[in-house]
């Protein structure tokens, strides 16, 4: 789905959604296609959602949004420190 679809079949809703195509440019991450994992009428209950999925498949890419944004962008960010694996 793009953006646009996403805002008209779930108005004013937080979502979870997973990108399944997405490019990067100049540190900004552009979802061209997404898919809507779950909808939430409320913030606390999206994070809960995305941390509970995420901790189960991390290497998916997974995004929450509001659909009252027109637009959406996602900034990357470089991380520079030390990542610790707990064993």
């Amino acid at each position: 789905m793009k953006w646009q679809e996403v805002r008209n079949q779930y108005p004013d809703q937080w979502v979870l959604v997973e990108a399944l195509k997405a490019s990067s440019q100049n540190n900004i991450r552009e979802i061209l296609d997404m898919s809507v994992i779950s909808e939430y009428n409320n913030s606390t209950d999206a994070w809960k959602g995305y941390k509970t999925l995420h901790l189960s498949n991390p290497s998916r890419e997974l995004y929450i949004f509001h659909t009252s944004n027109e637009q959406i962008e996602v900034v990357e960010k470089r991380f520079t420190g030390i990542r610790r694996r707990n064993c």
